[in-house]
Order: structure tokens, then sequence, then C-alpha cells
């Protein structure tokens, strides 16, 4: 099996124990034991308000951060969110763009398409479609969305300047990425970044943030910004299907662990297709 085949089939596994982890109280991994959704979304950057708009299936506590925060976004704009999982930023990208708006989630886990599409009706979410597929090859449109959205999840991708390739074709011209992700900014241990399995906890699958940034702008992009940048403790990834094999089955000493925290990065970009 190819790497990428590998990388993907792990991300499929681990996403799908996730999206059928239920205790039947509608509440997301947190009521079965993790950690609480809320409290690691709160940390990277979502209002009480925010959560509450949501079905209560749709929160996670994956992500990295929140991008739809950042993307000002207006009535009547259509969004595609890459590797949307349960929904949360979909949802939140809908309720900005209103009825006469659309948003697109793609993700490549079928359980996570089902449990989107769940939410979806069951809040009543018309302007929202989840659709099947790889960031890597959108099942999307050339220039048929204005803005383009992903939270934590292009680090699980191999082929990283595909993805913006990917993002740059199904924009209109004028439009604008914004990404929540991971980003490299120090040594990080060799265990770590050599465990393909740690992709899904996107840590090892975390690159330079200059090599970020310029695989974003040889996709075409300009105006290419970092519009914040914090740590990330891995604290904040307990609901991460491996997360918690990065800090028991690798077995990491506390230095080791330290050292990993050290190493990478949150960081919220913005870019734009030219006109």
């Amino acid at each position: 099996m190819e790497r990428k085949e590998r990388i993907h089939e792990t991300v499929r596994k681990g996403y799908t124990r996730v999206a059928e982890q239920s205790c039947g109280c509608g509440c997301g991994p947190g009521c079965c034991g993790s950690a609480d959704p809320r409290e690691i979304s709160s940390a990277v950057g979502y209002s009480g308000d925010e959560m509450e708009a949501v079905p209560a299936g749709a929160n996670l506590g994956l992500g990295c951060g929140n991008p739809v925060a950042l993307a000002d976004l207006a009535p009547g704009e259509w969004v595609l969110d890459m590797g949307s999982g349960a929904g949360l930023d979909a949802f939140l990208a809908a309720r900005k763009v209103g009825d006469d708006g659309r948003v697109i989630g793609v993700d490549m886990t079928p359980a996570m398409l089902d449990r989107a599409r769940v939410n979806a009706r069951e809040g009543g979410y018309g302007n929202v479609e989840f659709r099947l597929g790889e960031i890597e090859h959108l099942p999307v449109a050339d220039a048929s969305v204005d803005v383009v959205i992903s939270n934590c999840v292009i680090n699980l991708s191999p082929e990283k300047g595909q993805v913006f390739l990917e993002a740059f074709r199904v924009l209109r011209p004028g439009g604008r990425l914004l990404v929540s992700d991971m980003v490299v900014v120090g040594e990080m241990p060799e265990r770590v970044r050599s465990s393909v399995s740690a992709y899904i906890g996107c840590i090892a699958g975390a690159i330079s943030r200059e090599r970020y940034l310029a695989l974003i702008r040889r996709a075409g992009f300009a105006h290419v910004e970092v519009l914040e940048e914090g740590s990330f403790p891995l604290s904040s990834m307990a609901n991460d299907p491996t997360a918690r094999m990065v800090m028991g089955d690798l077995e990491l000493t506390p230095d080791e662990v330290a050292a990993t925290e050290s190493a990478i990065a949150s960081v919220h970009v913005r870019a734009y297709r030219p006109e």
C-alpha cells in the first residue's frame, strides 16, 4: 500500500471510531469519558454562543481553531469546508451566509458524513450539504465558491500542495481561503515525526510554517498572511483518535512531550485567489 493510501486508511479508521462513538445522549465523545468537547473548543476560540447555536452532536472537540470567526462571511456567499467532520464549522458558516448562501462540507469518512447529515436534518439546515471526497480531489466544480475554510485537517494530507491547488481551483476569482492548522516551529522528537499513526493527531504530519505558507503561494494565492499564531498543548487533542497514542502507546518521556508541544503551533492563515 502506498504511503498516501496508508495514511488515508489510518485517518478513516480513526475518525470512524470517533463518529460512531455514542452514549445515546447526543453530546459527542465527551459524555463517554473523553475530554469535554466544549472545553476544548472554547480553548481554541469558539464562544459559548457559537457552541449553543449548532446541533449538540456537531462538536467533537477536534479542531485547533475557529476559521469561521476569521472569515468575515457575508449573506449569500458560498462556502466550502474541507474536512467537515460532524459539521461544526459548516453549521456556523451556514448561519452567517443565510438562506441565500450555501455551505458544502467535504469529508472522506462515511461515518462522519452520516453523522453530519443527521445533525443537518435535526438542526433544519437547508443550506448545507455534505459530500464524500478527499481534500486532494474535491468533488466541487471549478470557480464555484467564495470562501474555503478548513480546521486542522490539511495536516492529515501527505499531499498538502495538491490540497491548496484544489482550494484555488474551486474558488471564484477574488475568493478567500481561511485555514486553522498546525505547523512546526521547532525540533520534534523523531519517534513522533516518524509515526504514521500520529498523522491523525495533526502532529507528525505538520510541516514548517515557512513551507506551509510557501505551498499556499505556489498554488497561486496572493496576500498570504498569518492572522494568529499560538501554542497548542497535546491536552487540547484529547478527543483525537490517536493523540492518546502519542501520549501513551509511544511512551514518550516527559521531556519528549514537552519537546513536541514546543515544536508545534496553531496558525490561522488567510489568502486570496487573485481577481
